[in-house]
């Protein structure tokens, strides 16, 4: 981009909505970052301290907890916008991109780029995995998930054959993940519009990367409370909360970049539905007896920091990122 180039050519925006946008402030509103990143966090291990209490993630409860702990960073979106930030957007659903849901071509076509793309990191990450020779796959008799489902009935009690083959199991599995997807995101909206609907935006006077490296950082670090517990990695130290911290940041660029690029916090909500319901692919996967070390096999593991960079290198080179529009508003009707 040349000296002269309007800013406006960059953000997919011209005239004089490049000057003013409704989405994202004209510099940092930093009293109510720190507000909001005090509330989501305060609020996060405050929700979770029953599991430090007693019980930890196996408590009978801890299901219900985890999900409330995916709203707090809503909360902290609105003690934000409406007790700290000035001056306070003139249309908060605007400004977290909840609404106006047009072009509806775009928010769906980038809602689907987002769910698709979700579960090819996942399995690319899986793949990749293997290729390192950190685990072994079994994609003809599916022996390590056979074996998991075999030894659930058993705990169960339940001494009888699987009621259907192998493969049309697995087959199902991945099949309904899209609709797990969708299901999940009614938990995922709770983060999302935290972290990419109000702090993507407002750190966005930043630049692009560091808003989104910053945005993504803070989210893995929000998480902390249930790391540190051994959720995800198995490694309830500093090392977890490492390990979750590059994998938020790595991942949380791409739906960072659904966020911008679409100008919709929605894109972001389902992208995230369907990486949480594609995480588990890999057990599917598995050969009896691999190694199946969680900072290997999941996607935010070290092998999904690499599927992630090399999606957002090839963004970064389609000029993908210099293109964040806003939403359109419905024209007003012509006065009669």
């Amino acid at each position: 981009m040349s000296a002269a180039q309007p800013a406006a050519a960059v953000d997919g925006v011209t005239g004089a909505a490049a000057g003013a946008r409704p989405d994202r402030p004209p510099r940092v509103p930093w009293l109510a970052v720190v507000a909001y990143v005090v509330v989501a966090f305060g609020l996060a291990w405050l929700v979770t301290l029953p599991l430090w209490l007693g019980g930890g993630l196996t408590a009978s409860f801890a299901g219900v907890l985890l999900i409330a702990m995916m709203f707090t960073p809503t909360i902290g979106a609105l003690v934000a916008v409406f007790l700290v930030q000035r001056p306070r957007p003139r249309s908060v659903p605007e400004y977290l991109g909840m609404w106006p849901l047009r072009p509806a071509w775009r928010l769906i076509g980038l809602s689907l780029a987002g769910i698709f793309g979700s579960i090819l990191v996942s399995v690319a990450a899986v793949f990749l995995a293997a290729a390192f020779g950190a685990v072994r796959l079994d994609l003809t008799g599916f022996s390590g998930f056979s074996e998991l489902l075999h030894s659930q009935l058993a705990a169960a009690g339940v001494q009888q054959e699987l009621p259907l083959p192998i493969g049309v199991l697995v087959l199902v599995q991945l099949l309904t993940i899209p609709f797990g997807a969708l299901i999940n995101s009614v938990a995922t909206v709770g983060e999302e519009l935290g972290w990419r609907g109000w702090l993507l935006p407002s750190l966005r006077p930043l630049g692009t990367w560091p808003a989104l490296l910053i945005s993504g950082a803070l989210w893995g670090l929000w998480h902390s409370p249930i790391i540190l517990l051994g959720y995800n990695f198995g490694e309830p130290n500093l090392l977890g909360v490492l390990l979750m911290t590059l994998g938020c940041t790595a991942y949380g660029v791409l739906i960072g970049w659904l966020r911008l690029r679409s100008g919709s916090v929605w894109p972001a909500v389902f992208a995230h539905g369907a990486f949480n319901a594609s995480a588990g692919v890999g057990a599917l996967l598995l050969a009896a007896g691999s190694p199946a070390s969680p900072a290997a096999l999941l996607p935010l593991g070290w092998t999904g920091w690499i599927v992630c960079t090399a999606i957002a290198v090839v963004l970064v080179l389609c000029g993908q990122f210099r293109r964040q529009p806003t939403l359109v508003r419905r024209a007003p009707l012509p006065a009669r």
